[in-house]
């Protein structure tokens, strides 16, 4: 039973809009699906936890759920960090060998990774995540890994993804009050874009968006590492709830029309087409009335442009707008709108797709959407996390074995 208990990997993505909690299990290194539970959220407002209580419960209310779907107790789990006080940053810090050449061992890696990591922060962020992007030994650039290379002077560019200290550890208090110990944490567009990238867009350059309900976390790839990660203020419920102010229903009925009718392109809705609004749901208890369906789109065309222009402009600004020459992925449950990809191509100018995470074995399909590309893509990163940090472990073991053997 222990030894099944360690080959669970557990992951929360504690949304605006749902909670879910996904687990999987590692059989001869490949993950299977085990079981979920999703939960709608509660407690939360613009991407961040408001409420503790009502928040804990909900995901409470998954993790149980998820227990009967696996079968298996669920003790530890790796959770999602997003919204808006997600920042990214780029650095470069470097360390000198001395006069004589040395071969670069793995401390001199993170010897010149902590050195380019020394900038100042406020006292409330944190790291999430340290990425290297590339490194330079000597003269030598585009390096991805300088172990066993012989040089002078290492350098690092790295890229820095920073949270608010005070939020992550919301998602950790409400995780610990559901009976989850958080193991690790995850930017969500990260998670993300492990769900939805394939290795030659990453080497191209592409911007993985990920479009939720409170807030767009979006991430951008080049040559293979990340050169720029933000998150813009405006999500799906922005665009319900346009809806529901401009149509005078309720947000539940606004939801519903913008899966059922909306579309962001309005010229490419006939004009006689009508459809029918107001229900028991409707503010006020107005009666079932015929609005034209070119209205629903006069009002989310205009909000898809401005999220589609916010993104172009933090683009630019972060200089890699002219990189990204596998265009642009959009995931999240947003990515769904007809006609928002119609916008992105006019405005951006690049190719643009939707983004269906990569499916696990056994998985049931009303899990293969955009919206679960976060949970799908926390389970690929913990794995290969933890792949990596048992090749490193069985390296060093390796390395002090011969050591010890060639002192005796």
């Amino acid at each position: 039973m222990n030894a099944k208990m360690d080959n669970l990997i557990t992951v929360l993505d504690a949304g605006s809009s749902k909670s879910c909690v996904l687990v999987a299990e590692l059989i001869d290194g490949v993950l299977r699906y085990r079981g979920h539970g999703v939960e709608v959220s509660r407690g939360m407002r613009r991407g961040v936890i408001s409420d503790l209580g009502p928040a804990a419960k909900a995901i409470n209310a998954a993790a149980l759920t998820a227990e009967r779907s696996a079968k298996a107790p669920i003790e530890t789990a790796v959770a999602g960090i997003g919204g808006p006080h997600v920042r990214g940053m780029n650095s470069q810090g470097g360390i000198s060998m001395g006069s004589r050449m040395k071969e670069i061992t793995r401390e001199d890696v993170r010897s010149a990774i902590d050195r380019a990591r020394s900038v100042g922060l406020a006292p409330d962020r944190e790291v999430l995540h340290l990425l290297p992007q590339q490194f330079i030994l000597d003269d030598q650039n585009g390096i991805h890994d300088p172990v066993g290379m012989v040089g002078n002077r290492l350098e690092v560019c790295l890229h820095l993804s920073t949270c608010s200290g005070s939020a992550a550890q919301s998602v950790v208090t409400c995780a610990n009050r559901a009976g989850l110990e958080v193991v690790d944490t995850v930017f969500e567009g990260i998670a993300a874009a492990e769900a939805v990238l394939s290795a030659d867009e990453r080497e191209l350059g592409v911007c993985v968006v990920d479009i939720g309900a409170s807030s767009t976390e979006l991430v951008v790839f080049f040559e293979g590492s990340v050169a720029h990660t933000a998150v813009l203020p405006i999500g799906g419920d922005h665009f319900t709830n346009d809806l529901a102010v401009g149509l005078h229903v309720s947000v539940e009925e606004a939801e519903q029309l913008k899966r059922m009718y909306g579309n962001c392109v309005v010229t490419s809705i006939p004009q006689m087409n009508e459809i029918e609004i107001g229900s028991d749901l409707a503010v006020g208890g107005q009666s079932v009335r015929l609005v034209r369906q070119r209205f629903l789109a006069e009002i989310l065309e205009p909000r898809a442009r401005e999220l589609l222009t916010m993104l172009r402009d933090n683009l630019r600004n972060g200089g890699v707008l002219e990189a990204m020459g596998a265009g642009c992925v959009f995931t999240g449950g947003g990515a769904h709108l007809v006609g928002f990809l119609d916008n992105a191509e006019s405005l951006l100018r690049v190719p643009a797709r939707i983004g269906y995470p990569v499916p696990l074995s056994r998985m049931p399909p009303e899990l293969a959407k955009p919206e679960f590309s976060v949970a799908i893509g926390m389970l690929l990163y913990t794995h290969r996390t933890q792949v990596r940090k048992a090749s490193e472990e069985q390296g060093l073991a390796q390395k002090l074995k011969s050591i010890f053997a060639g002192s005796f």
